[in-house]
């Protein structure tokens, strides 16, 4: 097909904190060294902060290493964290409030601040363009361009109108080949191209296995009387239980709302869970319930989350590309934090790559100065120090794991000469349907708790119906003939916006996709146990449209 091409020194894959954080870093290195460089950031959601979906709080170590004098620039963090309650949930009524020397001080908050991760990119991408960045909403990166020699030379954005069978309609524009000397990966958790990348470059190599949670937010209107600005409360077990890990959250954000939320980590083994009910059961204990009644749902999304931090990174070097932020997988889990890893990977890597242009370099290479700057870093001590965190939880569950972190990280700082790995695949864990309870999860009341189509529609969530689904199936068959004969068809449950249902038809079950439903959250494509489904882009602007997550 011929495709328009543009030339670029760096293309950028992602409009979040780490590939934002790249391209300012990139241009402020331009600036004082006095050197042109085009570079360009290609965004699939419809605005900057459209697909960003984070908790959160924030820590601004990388932020003031970017912009050191970002409160004048007006960066939207607004509320520090003023305390931290921590709860045990022994029971869908009972909580035990745990000593501040009882939690790991990884789970310390002082100096954060709870803001929307979507406001905070919008601001970046604000300071990047200022700093001459070109940045392109509603362009998702549909494919990698490899060069003769077999380095990454760039990506294709995605075609743009084609019906459901792939076959141009009358709008049809075909995707442009943007060519770049480097191309900085940063899709976020599971990006569909830093997959294929991963596989094909063996990035992942004598590394344990990547490990997910899906992650849940919503945000609420709440009463004044009830708000406190700046309180942040964690919570680990109930409605969590058995082998099922995670935990829950709740932020006093500005403006009396609050931001709720449960992460279902997705090693779970009954196939019978739904962590979309798992999350509205979670809103009814009474920690939580406390601050939400008579309040107003106004948001909600999920996202799936890298959680396997330090043993689990894959190199993130390849010919003529790197990946960086939550497509590598820099999520520091022991904090609940990936914005600020995110942000200090991309300008680590805008480093190397910056020194390897200036030196006259043509592209193509291996930067392996990014591994080694990557070493030396705040962000490689950290990651290491918390190694064990999510292996400790996973082999000696949520008391006795959460108690060796405790002992790690307070007494110890993450040095005990340990290291816990965890080398089982999340997809591997489901049980058979027939060799587990079937769980009854209780009807919504529409007050605290909803159901999942209702909750799809808060997401602004919105693809063109006429166009190829971007969730692609191995083997159709699969859905029906092993998924549903052994696990009851998980995908019915594992995925937070209904987009798979089984009917029953004359001819019998049917496996239906839904893909206008779809939330980005890539679930599917990991927790899968067949691995039959794979997250591709659909059209540009496709998919939710978060306003403040």
């Amino acid at each position: 097909m011929e495709r328009e091409s543009m030339e670029f020194d760096v293309v950028i894959v992602g409009a979040g904190p780490a590939g934002l954080s790249t391209a300012c870093q990139l241009m402020k290195l331009a600036q004082e060294k006095e050197q042109e460089l085009m570079v360009c950031v290609v965004e699939k959601g419809s605005e900057v902060g459209a697909h960003i979906l984070s908790g959160a709080v924030f820590e601004p170590r990388a932020l003031g290493e970017l912009f050191p004098d970002w409160k004048e620039k007006g960066a939207p963090l607004n509320t520090a964290v003023t305390g931290d309650d921590i709860y045990l949930f022994n029971g869908e009524n009972s909580a035990v409030k745990l000593p501040s020397f009882g939690v790991p001080k990884t789970m310390h908050n002082e100096g954060n601040y709870i803001v929307s991760m979507g406001n905070v990119c919008r601001w970046l991408a604000e300071q990047a363009e200022e700093l001459g960045v070109e940045i392109f909403p509603g362009f998702p990166a549909q494919d990698v361009i490899y060069n003769e020699d077999g380095s990454v030379g760039g990506v294709i954005t995605g075609d743009m109108g084609l019906d459901a069978e792939g076959k141009a309609k009358d709008s049809f524009m075909p995707g442009m080949e943007l060519k770049a000397k480097y191309t900085v990966f940063a899709e976020g958790c599971r990006g569909h191209l830093g997959k294929e990348l991963i596989a094909k470059f063996s990035l992942d190599a004598d590394k344990s296995p990547q490990h997910y949670g899906l992650g849940f937010k919503e945000i609420w209107d709440i009463a004044p009387e009830k708000h406190q600005e700046g309180l942040v409360v964690h919570s680990a077990g109930w409605p969590l239980e058995k082998d099922t890990t995670g935990g829950g959250y709740l932020y006093h954000a500005e403006n009396n709302q609050v931001f709720v939320g449960l992460i279902v980590d997705l090693n779970y083994s009954n196939p019978h869970l739904s962590p979309f009910d798992e999350f509205q059961r979670y809103k009814h204990h009474p920690k939580i319930a406390q601050y939400l009644e008579g309040g107003k749902r106004v948001s909600y999304g999920a996202r799936a989350m890298a959680k396997g931090g330090f043993n689990s990174l894959p190199k993130m070097t390849m010919p003529g590309a790197v990946l960086v932020g939550c497509d590598a997988g820099t999520i520091n889990f022991a904090k609940i934090k990936g914005n600020h890893t995110a942000m200090k990977s991309g300008m680590l890597a805008a480093e190397s790559i910056f020194e390897a242009l200036a030196s006259g370099d043509e592209g193509g290479k291996e930067l392996t100065s990014y591994t080694e700057k990557y070493k030396n870093s705040w962000l490689y001590d950290e990651l290491y120090n918390t190694r064990n965190f999510g292996p400790a939880m996973h082999k000696f569950g949520t008391f006795i794991g959460g108690a060796y972190n405790t002992l790690d990280q307070n007494f110890f700082g993450g040095k005990l000469p340990f290291n816990f790995k965890d080398d089982t695949l999340d997809h591997t864990q489901l049980k058979l349907a027939k060799d587990v309870p079937v769980i009854n999860y209780p009807k919504p009341d529409n007050k605290l708790s909803f159901d999942k189509l209702s909750s799809v529609f808060l997401s602004n969530t919105n693809h063109e119906e006429e166009q190829p689904c971007h969730l692609k199936l191995a083997d159709s068959s699969i859905p029906i003939s092993v998924n549903l004969a052994k696990y009851n068809e998980p995908a019915q449950r594992y995925c937070p916006a209904g987009v798979y249902e089984v009917e029953s038809t004359d001819e019998g079950d049917k496996f239906v996709i839904n893909s206008q439903n779809c939330v980005h959250c890539k679930t599917c494509d990991i927790k899968d146990p067949a691995q039959n489904i794979t997250w591709v882009t659909p059209e540009g602007t496709g998919g939710p449209n978060y306003p403040n997550m």
